[in-house]
C-alpha cells in the first residue's frame, strides 16, 4: 500500500461534555435564575441598612486610616518604632505590630525602628473605608512595596474624639 492511500485516523476523538463533571461535581452550565432568598432572621428588615455619615467625618476617617496604615507598614518594615502607634491601638494590635517588627528585624539582622533598613519604603496607594456604624469604620488598604502589592485590613472604633485600631490584618 502506498503512503498516498493510507487512511488518516484523527488523534482526538470528540467526546460530548456533560453538564456536571469530575469528582468535584462542578456545574459547567451558567445559572440564569436569580439566587434563592434566605429567610430573614428575627428583627431583621428586608432592606439593607445604610449608615448615614457626615461627609466631613467620612473624609476625616479616610485620612486617618491612610495615615495609620502608612505608619503601621513602616513599623512592620523596621523604619519606625512600634511605640509611635501605642496610643491609637488596642493592646492586642500593638503586640501584633511589635511582634511583626521584631520578626522582620530578626530576619534582616537589625534592630526594629532604629533606622531605615528597607531599600524601598512601603507606600499606601489607596484606602477604602466602610462605616459599620456611626463609631466603627473598617478599612481596606492597598500597599505597594516596590514592585509588589500587599493588602491590609483594619477596624477602627471611635473612643471619644479619636479613632482606636481594634483589628489589623496583613495579607
Amino acid at each position: 500500500m502506498s503512503p498516498a492511500h493510507e487512511t488518516v485516523v484523527p488523534l482526538r476523538v470528540k467526546v460530548p461534555v456533560a453538564s456536571t463533571q469530575g469528582t468535584l461535581a462542578l456545574e459547567l452550565l451558567p445559572r440564569h435564575d436569580p439566587p434563592a432568598r434566605r429567610p430573614l432572621e428575627r428583627g431583621m428588615s428586608d432592606v439593607a441598612s445604610v449608615v448615614p455619615i457626615d461627609a466631613r467625618r467620612r473624609r476625616s476617617a479616610q485620612a486617618w486610616a491612610h495615615r495609620f496604615a502608612q505608619a503601621a507598614v513602616e513599623i512592620v518594615g523596621g523604619d519606625r518604632p512600634a511605640s509611635q502607634l501605642l496610643r491609637w491601638t488596642t493592646g492586642a494590635v500593638y503586640a501584633d505590630l511589635d511582634r511583626r517588627a521584631v520578626l522582620v528585624a530578626r530576619a534582616g539582622g537589625h534592630v526594629p525602628g532604629q533606622r531605615r533598613v528597607q531599600p524601598v519604603r512601603p507606600r499606601v496607594l489607596s484606602v477604602h473605608t466602610c462605616f459599620v456604624s456611626d463609631d466603627v469604620v473598617e478599612a481596606a488598604v492597598h500597599v505597594r512595596y516596590g514592585e509588589r502589592s500587599r493588602a491590609v485590613a483594619a477596624r477602627f472604633e471611635a473612643r471619644g474624639e479619636r479613632w482606636l485600631c481594634t483589628a489589623l490584618d496583613f495579607a
